[in-house]
């Protein structure tokens, strides 16, 4: 059976099946796979397909990207339903392509519709095909693909998640099908009453076909007949828009997938605290008709596993409300089911249950560990033995309490339970950690093996990129880990870095990101080759596009309009003669609801040279009157340098970069700085060519002229060379890091 199957017959064909777009350009929504610069668009324009799963609710579109790719590809494009097709007819179509493959070179990219409806054995007969590459499955479904489809196949395949569509989506979808002359009705005169059409796109919930449906229902069961007179008019009130679509239908599968990510969701309010959130989600449930119990059990493992002792009422709570429940029933069972989840949503937190997993990790690695002597079964065998013999009885003691050893000897130290700050614990912690020293210190020391610990590698983690960012400088490490903190990157995301430079940003956004697009501007050839020589190891459509040339070159190049969700940059804006002109580019390439992320150094709070000199001079010797007046020069010349107005590299600060993202329409900005200090050598020629004037208006050399001490500059160099030349140095550098949203 042929989902895309052509017919000449369109009048009779419902409107939600007409509608459905045949290209990019008329589809609506998906945002996130679809728009310029993502990976999947690439994909279909440059006809590279490799084996896909399409996941996401019914009637967001995933049929209808199949349809897309059917008319846009050169291979041969089969469909078939799971729901109606079974391993005869697809060892049949396997045949077919494996004749076409081998005799005219083409290949078959095979669409199958809910793959989650066949079985394991029809699974497992299309995978050698797969993995051969004689076929390209597409495949959809509403059940998550890693629960619900082969891991074999799920492996081989790229999954792209399709949301409920928004709002905005669904109004344009609306707006399509009625101005559309030849599969639509714009050749009719249509009008809805103020609220109609609105109601509709709201009530649809995020379901382009149930929104479609009921609009087709709305126009063609108004007025006495359809299609109407020429010149009669279709007005849509607001109570047919009612009876067209009724009600919201809670999105809820007992037995799928939204049945566990809803009761996820409702533990995880709870957990956080979140009592509308917690109230909300449970709602949802019992509405959809999910079993009280099952609610009641997963709220039992909350108040152990999320409450604990720092409240140790929850459990008691629910407990009880679940046994009034059992009283009660439904529908007044509800107040109990609400009862409890207040409850544990306002109350203190803790996990510290959790360490029963710890000791049971320790378990399973550990060799067999003895039980200490003094706490062995003394009733059978204390003569023979010696078994309990040493053990203190706590109650014999003051408070009930002695310290003595209580795990294996091979354990001494180890620690399962921490108590938290918050409720019943808050007030046992300090206890429990006293006694926990005291039983520490009562032991030998001679008793505490050495214990060496070492971390199993990360299988998942891409080793190229690995191998390439290992050997960079701590400080560089410390920026790079801070700037992807804060960019938060989805790998679906669009992420540009203005100064790529060789590749400290770029390649570990490369390897955050696949789905979507990665860009790198880059000043010099050198550095361009340089990149490309290393990501040319990277799948073409995976790889990240470097671009030799500045921001203001790539806008005027970008003729795709491509736009960006995440711009990078390590001393981009720090570079620009006119700041403020160039965060107004920024702003041109950023997707709305973009984020900036820039790392820049701030000369004007970084050490300067004569501090440096100056604790040099005083960590050797008594300053000299000489020494002191090469120093005061040294201030002055730095002064210029650093706090004159027309020095762009230092004359800004916060504030001014505040200013600058709000005149540009960033919002939500946040600045904050950190400092680090490194080892620098500096040698008689870094000295020397400081010194000499240069096209710069500030640098040493240049200032000493602009101050008239140029007559200074041999003894300046020498007390350099003396006292700097040759040595590690402490140098501190101060680096802000700017965020912003547009």
């Amino acid at each position: 059976m042929d989902l895309f199957e052509n017919t000449t017959d369109t009048q009779h064909q419902p409107l939600a099946y007409r509608m459905r777009p045949s290209t990019l350009e008329e589809y609506i929504g998906q945002e996130h796979i679809v728009s310029e610069g993502r990976l999947l668009r690439r994909m279909i324009q440059a006809d590279q397909l490799s084996s896909l799963i399409f996941y996401g609710p019914p009637g967001t579109g995933k049929t209808t990207l199949a349809r897309v790719i059917a008319n846009s590809t050169k291979s041969v494009f089969i469909t078939m339903n799971a729901v109606l097709t079974g391993v005869k007819n697809l060892r049949e179509e396997i045949v077919r392509s494996k004749e076409r493959f081998t005799l005219q070179g083409e290949r078959t990219i095979l669409f199958v519709d809910e793959i989650h409806r066949w079985n394991k054995s029809q699974q497992d007969a299309l995978l050698p095909w797969v993995e051969s590459g004689t076929i390209v499955l597409i495949g959809a479904t509403t059940q998550n693909p890693y629960f619900e489809v082969h891991s074999a196949l799920v492996s081989r395949s790229r999954i792209f998640q399709l949301k409920e569509l928004s709002r905005d989506n669904l109004w344009d979808i609306a707006l399509q099908a009625l101005a559309n002359r030849i599969k639509g009705y714009g050749k009719y005169n249509i009008s809805f009453e103020p609220g109609a059409l609105e109601h509709l796109v709201n009530i649809a919930n995020g379901d382009a076909r149930s929104l479609l449906n009921a609009v087709e229902l709305a126009v063609e069961t108004t007025g006495e007949s359809f299609p109407p007179d020429h010149n009669s008019e279709i007005i849509i009130s607001l109570e047919t828009a009612e009876e067209s679509i009724q009600q919201k239908v809670v999105l809820y599968d007992k037995e799928g997938d939204y049945h566990f990510d809803i009761i996820s969701a409702f533990i995880k309010s709870i957990r956080g605290s979140d009592p509308d959130a917690s109230l909300y989600w449970l709602a949802k449930m019992v509405k959809a008709g999910e079993d009280p119990h099952y609610i009641f059990r997963r709220m039992l493992i909350s108040a152990s596993e999320d409450i604990g002792l720092a409240d140790p009422n929850g459990i008691v709570i629910v407990e009880s409300a679940a046994a009034a429940f059992d009283r009660v029933g439904l529908p007044e069972g509800r107040y109990h089911l609400t009862h409890a989840a207040l409850y544990l949503a306002t109350a203190p937190k803790s996990n510290s249950a959790l360490g029963f997993f710890d000791a049971l990790k320790t378990i399973e690695k550990e060799e067999n560990s003895q039980v200490p002597n003094h706490l062995k079964d003394a009733g059978r065998d204390k003569e023979g033995f010696g078994h309990g013999e040493g053990y203190l009885y706590p109650h014999a003691y003051r408070d009930h309490w002695v310290a003595q050893q209580y795990l294996p000897d091979s354990l001494q130290g180890k620690v399962f339970y921490n108590p938290s700050d918050t409720g019943y614990e808050a007030e046992i912690k300090n206890e429990v950690f006293r006694k926990r020293e005291a039983q520490i210190e009562s032991q030998n020391p001679s008793s505490f093996p050495e214990i060496l610990t070492t971390s199993p590698p990360d299988k998942n983690r891409d080793r190229w990129f690995e191998r390439l960012l290992q050997n960079r400088g701590e400080i560089l490490k410390d920026i790079q880990k801070e700037v992807f903190s804060l960019a938060k990157i989805r790998s679906h995301n669009n992420v540009i870095d203005l100064n790529t430079g060789s590749g400290l940003l770029l390649l570990e956004a490369a390897r955050r990101v696949r789905e979507g697009l990665v860009y790198g501007l880059t000043s010099t050839r050198e550095n361009r080759v340089y990149l490309e020589q290393y990501t040319n190891q990277i799948p073409e459509l995976e790889r990240p596009v470097i671009g030799e040339m500045n921001l203001e070159e790539y806008i005027k190049n970008n003729t795709d309009k491509l736009l960006f969700d995440i711009v990078i940059g390590r001393n981009t804006l720090f570079r620009e003669k006119n700041k403020p002109v160039y965060i107004d580019l920024i702003n041109k390439i950023c997707r709305p609801g973009g984020r900036i992320i820039l790392a820049e150094t701030m000369l004007s709070e970084s050490v300067r040279l004569s501090s440096v000199l100056s604790s040099s001079l005083e960590s050797n010797s008594e300053l000299t009157v000489k020494d002191k007046e090469l120093i005061l020069i040294l201030q002055e010349i730095e002064k210029v340098i650093y706090e004159s107005e027309d020095n762009s590299d230092t004359n800004w600060g916060e504030r001014d970069v505040t200013v600058w993202l709000t005149a540009s329409g960033f919002t939500e900005i946040n600045l904050h700085k950190k400092n680090y200090i490194t080892q620098m050598n500096i040698t008689d020629r870094d000295i020397h060519n400081w010194f000499i004037p240069d096209s710069s208006d500030f640098s040493y050399g240049a200032v000493l002229e602009k101050i008239n001490k140029t007559d200074k500059r041999e003894e300046l160099i020498t007390i350099l060379n003396k006292y700097l030349s040759k040595k590690s140095l402490p140098w501190e550098s101060t680096t802000i890091f700017i965020t912003g949203k547009i």
